[in-house]
């Protein structure tokens, strides 16, 4: 998968991704994930990406022109291009899912008030959101993106199933590991029973679905 991310802080990048699954996707050669400075596809001599929006109003907006300009340079045929703005749909597992599946994906992090809309209109198959709340820009909604679908890619992660069950339409039930008590708190009597059946049941009636 080549992932192309446009933003205009690129270093905030240079940790979350030399860590985890997505440094994993990267050393095997699964992912290819490039790092655009919107500033380098403008040609303001100043390198200015932002201005103010027509009909007034507060805050600053991300200009349209480096945006195709960036997106224009890198985008092909498969290309899908998602813009990270807090008036996108929700951001969901299943969908993390259908994205795993692409071979190409474009992510503009939005910035300031927001973006010029001739770019949602014009450039954009996706418009998401992680989250009912407003961050400072779309950085961290792509990092989090970027990591849920580089687990999902093959051989990221070692464990098939536990790939599997965190995937599907259900979170995993409550979990437990040594010691069997602590702070007067004990594991389950099930799940110490050996009894695999009753095991099933306990831990699926106690899933939860995904919102």
């Amino acid at each position: 998968m080549l992932v192309d991310i446009f933003t205009i802080f690129p270093k905030m990048f240079d940790s979350p991704f030399s860590c985890g699954v997505i440094k994993i996707a990267k050393e095997k050669g699964v992912a290819d994930i490039r790092i655009w400075d919107l500033r380098d596809f403008t040609d303001d001599p100043h390198h200015k990406v932002d201005d103010y929006p027509y009909g007034g109003g507060p805050g600053m907006v991300l200009m349209a022109e480096p945006i195709f300009k960036g997106v224009r340079s890198v985008k092909n045929d498969s290309a899908k291009v998602i813009l990270l703005s807090p008036q996108g749909k929700r951001y969901t597992q299943s969908e993390a899912q259908k994205l795993a599946t692409e071979s190409h994906l474009i992510l503009i992090c939005g910035r300031y008030q927001g973006v010029d809309e001739r770019v949602e209109e014009g450039l954009v198959d996706m418009e998401r959101s992680i989250g009912d709340y407003v961050l400072a820009g779309g950085e961290l909604a792509s990092m989090v993106i970027i990591e849920s679908i580089a687990r999902l890619l093959p051989g990221v992660v070692g464990n098939f199933e536990s790939i599997y069950s965190d995937s599907v339409d259900y979170f995993d039930p409550p979990l437990y590991t040594r010691p069997r008590e602590i702070d007067g708190m004990s594991v389950p009597e099930t799940l110490l029973s050996g009894n695999h059946k009753k095991i099933k049941e306990w831990c699926d009636g106690r899933r939860e679905k995904w919102e």
